[in-house]
């Protein structure tokens, strides 16, 4: 009696490895196209964080300080400035919040210190920075950063001088 043997044919072997490299490209392909998603998110992400961030900042800022007519906006050694007086133990401090050299900067010093734009903490680059005031206690910004982007905001201040 003969044995039954198998017989081994060429495309038992190319077949499960066509099939392989068939995954393998398509995996590889999956994974440059979720690359090029996550990267055009973070981009637009940081996109808008620069510009958002730098209005969320002031208006936090504004809404902190606006008691009795403290928010108003002025200037501050040349720069269109938001300036948020204080009084403390009967002396007058100010915080200015302004663009100077391409940065939004903060100083927060006694009204009459004589302190620069340059002596402001930076607190974000940005590329334009705008500021006015629309009506009476309505404030708008508009910040556009490196990119191009422009975000605005309008803040209303709740008290009167």
């Amino acid at each position: 009696m003969k044995f039954m043997q198998k017989k081994t044919h060429m495309i038992d072997f190319i077949f499960p490895v066509v099939l392989l490299f068939v995954f393998a490209v398509s995996a590889l392909v999956v994974t440059l196209f979720a690359t090029n998603v996550y990267q055009g998110a973070v981009d637009n992400s940081t996109r808008n964080d620069t510009a958002r961030t730098s209005l969320s900042y002031i208006t936090e800022k504004i809404h902190a300080g606006d008691k009795d007519g403290n928010v108003e906006l002025g200037t501050f050694d040349g720069c269109d400035a938001v300036v948020i007086s204080t009084e403390i133990n009967g002396e007058e401090y100010a915080t200015y919040i302004y663009v100077y050299d391409g940065q939004l900067k903060e100083l927060s010093a006694k009204a009459d210190a004589g302190f620069t734009a340059e002596n402001g903490t930076k607190i974000l680059e940005v590329n334009a920075f705008r500021m006015e005031e629309k009506s009476d206690g309505v404030l708008s910004f508009s910040c556009t950063d490196d990119k191009g982007k422009t975000a605005t905001s309008v803040v209303g201040i709740r008290s009167n001088k």
